[in-house]
């Protein structure tokens, strides 16, 4: 997500403030609004992804040997491995039912032997509603500075600009510095032979050959 951001800042990072925020502003409503969009023509229950993880499941759960324990518990059978389910508390004791809030092979099997609808067992944040309801606020433009509604309290209060440290000579570095772990391409410069691929002090070559001529990565 922070890469994301970065790369659609990268024009707009030297803007200032308030240009750069409603910049920020522009981007977001535009990727609500298409989200809102897109949930909006789902016609599965759930989101898309959930639902082509979920189909499969369906077959993987045919032919299964289920067994009613009690009023909600099921021992499914069959498989590389069985599974007691709680439709109730929706439970598997595969965990995979328990971790991901979607049934598994064997919690399907036990809603169909107890004539469940499979959907109502899995959790209403993969459903359609959901998200719908995430992207269904609309994010609105702030306005002119003149149009601002600023309460007296803050219009008055006195703010001092923060403290400037000196300048180091020189441009001012202009690219964000690279995250842990990231790696950028240097090339290895001969000063002796304007050449690549090796340093002055380990030149060798008369002529200076380029052999190795390929970016070094380093890591940051």
């Amino acid at each position: 997500m922070v890469e994301s951001l970065n790369s659609m800042l990268v024009n707009a990072r030297d803007f200032p403030y308030v240009a750069l925020l409603d910049v920020i502003q522009e981007k977001m409503s535009k990727w609500w609004n298409d989200r809102w969009i897109v949930a909006m023509a789902i016609t599965a229950p759930l989101t898309p992804s959930r639902e082509s993880e979920f189909r499969p499941r369906f077959a993987q759960s045919n032919g299964r040997h289920t067994l009613q324990l009690n009023l909600v518990t099921y021992h499914v059978k069959g498989g590389e491995r069985e599974g007691v389910v709680d439709i109730f508390n929706k439970t598997c004791t595969c965990k995979e039912f328990d971790i991901d809030k979607l049934p598994c092979v064997h919690a399907i099997a036990a809603a169909h032997h107890a004539q469940v609808s499979v959907y109502s067992l899995v959790s209403p944040y993969y459903t359609k509603e959901y998200y719908v309801l995430a992207y269904g606020e609309t994010i609105y433009p702030v306005g002119s500075q003149s149009q601002w509604d600023v309460p007296n309290e803050v219009a008055t209060r006195v703010v001092l600009p923060r403290e400037v440290k000196e300048r180091k000579r020189g441009r001012p570095k202009t690219s964000r510095f690279p995250s842990v772990g990231q790696f950028r391409k240097r090339k290895n410069h001969c000063g002796k032979y304007d050449a690549y691929g090796h340093y002055k002090k380990k030149c060798n070559s008369q002529t200076g050959s380029t052999e190795g001529n390929q970016p070094t990565n380093v890591p940051v």
